[in-house]
């Protein structure tokens, strides 16, 4: 018999952890899980060597204190079906049952393929502030920060935090685009007071607009970068490249429940109401996964999610909060939107899907997606597309795909159990 819970929320960052806290306030019993080991996403993720602060540390405390929430670990939702969630931990597979669902699955990163970009040593931005966390060493290496938007400076600053040397940050933003945005910060006076802090933490460090890596060089590792600006190319020597191109809503699971997705830019994002109901009865989504908004986007949401789901009403001050929010987002994404010369950094050799080694020309014949996939395996390695196919929607070569199970990478003892047709 499947476990159930009145609010069953996956993910467990920022806007995860807010819905769990109103849902949990509300009275429900809460099944709150996370493929990490620790709550917190990508933007509170565990570190190793630093102890969370402020806020972070008020809302992880919440999910080990709250006996309304239990907190389910390293677990991962490999199908639904009926109403129901798999889910599987690194002990066993098991069905959960809810009254309510919430996705709070957040994003995950952009990566676009550029030549030399497979070397060791060449990691997203966003990936290697988790490596660092996780306690990669970092110390006394020379790393370039390069993409797009201001996690770069969020990224760069964890990178120093643990030890490497920051060379250099590289927008690909042009300078009048970085210029609309920081006059229109006005409007939220908070960021002024974040982007402060960051470029405090970062002292020292270069800052490049209108800049772009388009090749990575060496031998058995990464040695050095070449990057174009506004006075041509130049070669860096660089022992690690963190290059990240925004972030993706992670909308699979939305999708193989059959949740209504609409389109944000060359992606897709889960339509939601002023609730933060989706187009199922008893679903509701936040966060990331509505369209990239941030911190504080993901908290207010969250928050209007769990009492929602809950069966309450959410005070009215969130959805100011949210409206705030999302104005931001929308100012930030018009300001950093991708040039097309990023678009067509690959050359025919390069290698895009990273799983099966699929270069670009492989590519070049096919019209749609599935073909594609079934004449040269890109998309059908470990990550199942998730780096290939976003990357691939964002060059405008193929649109975002459909969803089938399994989510991620199961045991066999949890798929022989279970019937996918």
């Amino acid at each position: 018999m499947a476990e159930r819970y009145d609010v069953l929320i996956v993910g467990a960052g920022p806007a995860g952890l807010a819905a769990a806290r109103a849902a949990a306030a509300a009275g429900a019993r809460v099944g709150l899980l996370d493929a990490q080991a620790h709550a917190g996403g990508q933007v509170w993720r565990h570190d190793v060597d630093h102890r969370a602060t402020g806020l972070a540390r008020r809302r992880l405390a919440f999910v080990q204190a709250h006996p309304g929430v239990d907190w389910l670990a390293s677990s991962t939702v490999v199908a639904a079906a009926g109403g129901k969630l798999l889910v599987e931990d690194p002990h066993a597979a098991r069905w959960l049952d809810y009254g309510a669902l919430v996705l709070a699955t957040g994003a995950h990163e952009l990566l676009l393929p550029f030549p030399g970009w497979t070397l060791p040593g060449v990691t997203g931005a966003g990936g290697l502030q988790a490596l660092a966390k996780q306690g990669w060493p970092l110390a006394g290496r020379r790393v370039v920060v390069a993409g797009s938007g201001p996690l770069l400076l969020a990224a760069a600053a964890s990178i120093r935090r643990h030890g490497g040397h920051v060379a250099g940050i590289h927008e690909q933003a042009g300078h009048d685009d970085l210029r609309g945005f920081v006059r229109g910060l006005w409007r939220w006076p908070g960021k002024i007071l974040q982007a402060a802090a960051l470029r405090a933490r970062l002292a020292g460090v270069p800052y490049h607009g209108d800049s772009v890596v388009v090749a990575a060089h060496g031998d058995d590792r990464l040695r050095e970068i070449e990057v174009e600006g506004p006075r041509g190319r130049r070669r860096l020597a660089c022992d690690q490249l963190a290059v990240g191109y925004g972030l993706v809503p992670e909308v699979r699971l939305a999708g193989l429940l059959g949740c209504r997705l609409e389109p944000a830019g060359a992606h897709q994002r889960v339509w939601v109401d002023d609730m933060q109901r989706t187009s199922l009865a008893n679903v509701y989504a936040t966060g990331e996964t509505c369209g990239i908004g941030g911190r504080d986007c993901a908290l207010a949401e969250g928050a209007i999610a769990g009492h929602a789901a809950a069966g309450r009403t959410p005070p009215a001050a969130w959805q100011r909060r949210r409206h705030h929010a999302r104005a931001f987002a929308a100012h930030l994404a018009r300001h950093f939107a991708l040039a097309e010369r990023v678009r067509r950094l690959a050359q025919p050799d390069t290698i895009v899907c990273r799983c099966e080694d699929a270069p670009m020309r492989a590519l070049d014949s096919y019209s749609d997606a599935r073909a594609a996939k079934l004449a040269t395996r890109a998309g059908m390695g470990a990550c199942q597309g998730r780096i290939c196919g976003s990357a691939l929607a964002a060059l405008g070569r193929f649109p975002s795909g459909s969803h089938r199970p399994p989510l991620f990478p199961a045991r066999l003892d949890t798929l022989g159990d279970t019937d996918f047709t």
